[in-house]
């Protein structure tokens, strides 16, 4: 009688932690997310607008596909060599500093983008955004990683990095808004005003980051002492940290930033291209076009929160990763079947980008279990600035081939295989302790 008593006090007991645990995440997720989401939103927005820009850009200034596939890539190759470093510097620095340097300078350098008159200046500015913004992804996964247990790590990834899909589902119809609605206005091209009014807002987020956004749990006077414990025991685990050459030491760390490899290039390709293979399907009007690339990200943003918390619920991440990516990589391969059929084809890509969508949120749940304490800044960004230079090849894949071949099915299949890749080696390398 007394055993069962005293199991049932510590049921209630448990039962009223976890309650104020929920409700310390609750207040938490108000504070921290909405901005990382909308911060992230402009971020994907300022990447991938190059693709709506094309319909124009590409005719006024008489770029080449190849030329355009570079270009839209060299971004990149920026944020590669420049991310590393900046998010060494940000556990120092703090995350505060280094949002706000970030979000302003990148502002700058995306409504600058109304100045491209050629295609090596094209190549610089594109280059410059990369390096501008090099370190904001693996930022945000390194903070969120200072507030999230790993119990809750890949939901709030995924509400994060719901703002991917939310760049389609508002740029697509706001940038092919702004390129036919202004086209003329006060004599600049409609490509030039999307540029200038999706960059600007940037700047202001970096102001506001300066003042609003905590550097950590210890610093912010909206919760308790009795929250910041509470958070503390949630954050603390069994796993001692790791210095970031141990970390640059440990193979696993290069096995993930293969397949991220993989499903980036995929996922990019898809981003960048997306406007012109649907225009290929017989789609001349660009505001009608805007609403079609809207609705692949319509449902990825749905296929990716369910697959996060999924994949929390279940405490599984190797097969919630690897399977949308293979399946992902086979819808893809299926779509060169489609020409001439509009509604086919917008199936088929909706489904594949949902299913890589869902394959990237889960996959940034599993460096955060692997590395500890501040190193977790590096080697995230270490497996992001290898896996992130696929942003390059993916979209330069699709150009070449579109140029070599007259149309874009081989470079589709190219990159319909990288994700059936990816998925190999998430399956084949087993973590130390697989969840």
């Amino acid at each position: 009688m007394h055993v069962a008593k005293e199991a049932n006090l510590q049921a209630v007991s448990a039962g009223g932690a976890a309650g104020e645990l929920s409700a310390l995440y609750q207040k938490i997720n108000w504070r921290l997310l909405p901005f990382l989401l909308v911060g992230y939103l402009f971020a994907y927005l300022d990447r991938v607008n190059i693709g709506f820009a094309k319909l124009q850009m590409q005719s006024d200034l008489g770029f080449s596909d190849a030329a355009y596939g570079v270009g839209a890539g060299i971004f990149f190759i920026g944020y590669v060599l420049f991310e590393l470093p900046s998010n060494l510097m940000l556990p120092k620095v703090g995350a505060r500093k280094t949002f706000s340097r970030i979000l302003i300078l990148w502002g700058i350098t995306s409504a600058s983008m109304l100045f491209v008159h050629s295609v090596p200046m094209f190549y610089a500015m594109r280059f410059l955004l990369g390096v501008f913004e090099a370190g904001f992804a693996p930022g945000i996964i390194y903070y969120l990683s200072c507030w999230y247990g790993p119990q809750r790590m890949a939901r709030a990834i995924a509400l994060v990095f719901l703002a991917g899909p939310l760049g389609g589902i508002i740029g697509g119809p706001l940038s092919a808004w702004l390129i036919t609605s202004l086209s003329g206005t006060a004599g600049l091209a409609g490509w030039q005003w999307m540029f200038l009014a999706e960059g600007l807002p940037c700047i202001l987020l970096g102001i506001a980051a300066g003042f609003f956004l905590p550097n950590r749990p210890a610093d912010v006077g909206w919760l308790s002492q009795g929250e910041k414990q509470l958070l503390e025991a949630e954050l603390t685990t069994a796993t001692a940290p790791h210095s970031f050459w141990a970390v640059a030491r440990n193979p696993r760390i290069y096995v993930l930033a293969a397949a991220y490899f993989c499903i980036i290039a995929t996922i990019y390709a898809l981003s960048f291209w997306l406007p012109s293979l649907i225009a290929a399907q017989g789609v001349t009007d660009t505001l009608q076009l805007g609403r079609y690339s809207a609705l692949p990200y319509i449902a990825a943003a749905f296929a990716m929160y369910y697959m996060g918390r999924r994949s929390d619920r279940v405490g599984e991440r190797r097969l919630h990763c690897a399977i949308p990516a293979a399946v992902g990589g086979l819808l893809l391969a299926a779509s060169i079947f489609t020409d001439g059929h509009l509604t086919a084809s917008l199936v088929l890509l909706t489904l594949a980008i949902s299913a890589f969508w869902m394959a990237y949120t889960v996959f940034w749940a599993m460096p955060s279990e692997h590395i500890k304490g501040q190193a977790a800044a590096g080697g995230i960004a270490l497996i992001n600035t290898i896996g992130l230079s696929g942003g390059f090849w993916g979209p330069a894949i699709i150009g070449w081939a579109k140029v070599s071949t007259g149309n874009s099915h081989l470079g589709i299949l190219i990159i319909a295989a990288l994700p059936i890749t990816a998925a190999c080696i998430i399956l084949v390398s087993k973590p130390p302790a697989a969840r």
